[in-house]
């Protein structure tokens, strides 16, 4: 069952009346092929306009949305062979960021993600995919272990932020998160990140500082939630959409700045509605940069890095 947001309330009435059509024409000898047809394409229609008009806002919920395919289902969608490896051999192992060894069409890579879980238990598990420092110290091991191999890393990013909590500062959050972001700028392999629904501040770039970076069409990508922005800048979460639109969150924006090189195209709804052709989608885009990434030399994949954030300051 598909579950609508607050701006697909038209849409959701449009199919809930295809559905009680179909349901009342079981065992009926009257025909109703030809109106099912017609509210299906008026349905499929306002659909594909709606998503594209979406305001920055909406397309921060379509990449919460609660049914939208995270690192598990890109695993077993676009990925094989996956075979994780778990702790930072510091202090134990952090469910919020998953990875492991993995085959992209053929090609062996270091693949890691941000987990959110898709129902209460597993996303209680997995901390809503807030990484503890564990969870980056795990990270640099992975790609440290890229790097003793010769693997590119893949990384799916898709977090609200770094955990904020008191046990994570105890454990060193903010030295873990620079650490992880250092070891991609120093990776000499190809390093491929996807920003798949959320990018959150800190906790996004330990994982995606990368010489190229995709972005799924209705993701985001912040340094700050916009409800945070909203609630420091006018004192309530109720500006969140103002702030949504002023910090240009959306992959159409980032892309014009520089901050991302491509947009990964959803299925028509958003990748919920149909999570194996998103997962087909971005696998292929993500294959094609590596295919890109495979040439140059571990020299030249530093320096690519070094570039691309360098113009971002400038």
């Amino acid at each position: 069952m598909i579950s609508y947001l607050e701006f697909e309330k038209p849409v959701a009435e449009l199919e809930q009346r295809i559905a009680e059509l179909r349901n009342a024409a079981e065992g009926d000898d009257v025909d109703i092929s030809n109106e099912l047809r017609r509210l299906e394409l008026k349905s499929a229609n306002l659909l594909a306009s709606t998503y594209e008009s979406l305001t920055p806002w909406q397309k921060t919920q379509v990449a919460r949305h609660p049914s939208r395919p995270h690192f598990r289902d890109y695993v077993e969608q676009a990925f094989e062979e996956f075979v994780p490896l778990g702790g930072d051999r510091c202090y134990g192992d952090d469910e919020a960021i998953l990875g492991g060894f993995a085959k992209l069409d053929g090609r062996k890579v270091v693949l890691i993600g941000h987990e959110k879980g898709n129902d209460t238990a597993s996303r209680i598990r997995h901390n809503f995919g807030m990484g503890k420092p564990e969870g980056y110290r795990k990270a640099i091991r992975l790609m440290e272990l890229a790097g003793r191999f010769g693997l590119p890393v893949v990384t799916l990013v898709d977090t609200s932020g770094a955990f904020p909590g008191v046990e994570a500062e105890e454990r060193g959050q903010a030295e873990a998160i620079a650490r992880s972001t250092e070891a991609c700028l120093a990776l000499p392999v190809p390093m491929v990140a996807a920003i798949v629904g959320e990018g959150g501040s800190g906790g996004a770039v330990a994982l995606a500082s990368a010489e190229r970076v995709l972005m799924m069409e209705h993701a985001v990508y912040s340094v700050i939630s916009p409800e945070g922005c909203a609630s420091i800048l006018w004192r309530t979460a109720e500006k969140a959409p103002d702030a949504a639109e002023a910090m240009k969150v959306t992959a159409q924006d980032l892309e014009k700045l520089g901050v991302i090189d491509r947009i990964v195209a959803e299925p028509v709804g958003g990748a919920h509605r149909d999570p194996r052709l998103a997962a087909s989608t971005l696998g292929t885009a993500i294959a094609e940069e590596l295919d890109k990434l495979s040439r140059f030399a571990p020299h030249e994949l530093k320096r690519l890095r070094e570039e691309r954030f360098l113009a971002m300051a400038g």
